[in-house]
């Protein structure tokens, strides 16, 4: 507690005291959804029951954290995550903001994101969200071959999905992101590659790709157990991804994450707010928070929040405190698997000892081109990101 006391102070003494406010990003879980997909373990309900009760539990709960931080934060981004948040009326999503503007300061250049499914809005809906104030969206396509939408349980088709994007441009989104997924069963490079060139083909600045992972408690993971799917192996996972890399990189997407590529300048300013390591506060069922060294995450149960916010103006299911060696620990590796490591920015905040340590081994990954290390900022090649998971387990 002595550290996070003496962080706190700096930051206020050098900051907030001279006029400088805190950056803070909002995450706004909306559960509410048309289908559960079979892969998706978010909680969701495709019950619309509590609908009006949940948006009124969340003005309340961002009324209770503007209490908490309004004087010293300024919000930077935020998400409407879920769930499917474009599929409820547009003017719960209105309100919502309305009250966020009226609770919050909020930066004259916030970046407003909205997850977006195909299927769920059309022209006059998203040109709605745009006039009330939403200026980046995500669109979850995840693939442009009919089949493999079927297997995904999808509710929309390649031709919906590719109109959705280009109806959001149309309309005047001038940032526009799409999700896809490699590495399903009996997929091939040439499929994902085709996959790839569809979404390079529509006015997207920003694309999400993520492997297909099997989550406990899915309709996946039990078709799975059941012996109806097959997974593909690592091999064919990790030859995949470094297709995903090559490819997008050679038309002219940075990658910046492990699963997130950009037009330069146009990164995900909120998924940066995670991969940097920066405070946020999650509203709405499910949601995490991290502030001043602290995590603390929400009830699931839709039922359990709204009585929670009803009772105490929070719906906080449990919390925990992170040690300075552990806040070092997420340090190092969130921002490995982003855009890389400034050790002199690690040896500022935490010093020098893990740097000291792991010398040895960080040679090693560049001599193996696993790392590339340039005036002391470490950042891991194609190669590198393949194999993120399996490097960082082996620091010390």
């Amino acid at each position: 507690m002595i550290w996070f006391t003496f962080l706190n102070n700096l930051i206020y003494n050098n900051g907030f005291k001279n006029g400088f406010m805190k950056k803070l990003s909002l995450y706004i879980h909306i559960p509410f959804c048309d289908h559960k997909c079979i892969y998706c373990d978010f909680y969701s309900l495709i019950s619309y029951k509590n609908i009006n009760v949940f948006f009124a539990a969340l003005e309340k709960e961002a009324e209770y954290y503007s209490a908490k931080y309004s004087n010293e934060y300024q919000i930077k981004t935020i998400f409407f995550g879920g769930g499917t948040p474009s599929f409820v009326d547009v003017i719960f999503l209105e309100s919502t903001l309305k009250n966020l503007n009226d609770s919050f300061k909020i930066s004259k250049d916030v970046e407003v994101t909205i997850e977006t499914n195909p299927g769920t809005v059309n022209k006059q809906k998203l040109a709605s969200f745009l006039d009330i104030g939403i200026n980046r969206i995500s669109v979850g396509i995840q693939s442009f071959n009919e089949d493999e939408l079927k297997f995904l349980t999808r509710i929309h088709d390649p031709k919906t999905a590719a109109e959705t994007v280009r109806h959001a441009y149309e309309v005047g989104f001038e940032n526009t992101s799409v999700d896809l997924i490699f590495n399903l069963p009996g997929q091939s490079s040439e499929k994902w590659k085709s996959n790839l060139n569809k979404a390079l083909e529509l006015p997207v600045k920003h694309i999400s790709a993520y492997s297909l992972i099997l989550e406990r408690g899915t309709i996946l993971n039990k078709m799975v157990l059941d012996g109806k799917v097959k997974m593909q192996d690592i091999e064919i996972d990790a030859n995949l991804y470094e297709t995903t890399i090559e490819h997008l990189s050679a038309a002219g997407f940075k990658q910046y994450e492990v699963s997130n590529f950009a037009v330069p300048g146009f990164e995900c300013r909120h998924n940066l707010t995670y991969w940097e390591h920066k405070e946020y506060v999650g509203l709405g069922t499910a949601a995490h928070s991290f502030v001043n060294g602290k995590r603390w995450w929400n009830y699931s149960s839709l039922k359990m929040y709204i009585a929670a916010i009803q009772e105490k103006g929070n719906a906080v299911r449990n919390e925990e405190i992170l040690t300075a060696s552990e806040m070092q620990d997420e340090y190092i590796m969130l921002n490995l698997r982003a855009n890389g490591l400034s050790l002199y920015e690690l040896s500022n905040l935490y010093g020098s000892a893990w740097i000291k340590r792991n010398e040895k081994f960080i040679r090693k990954l560049v001599n193996d081109k696993l790392l590339t290390s340039n005036n002391n900022f470490i950042k891991f090649t194609t190669r590198g990101y393949a194999l993120c998971d399996e490097i960082l387990a082996h620091f010390s």
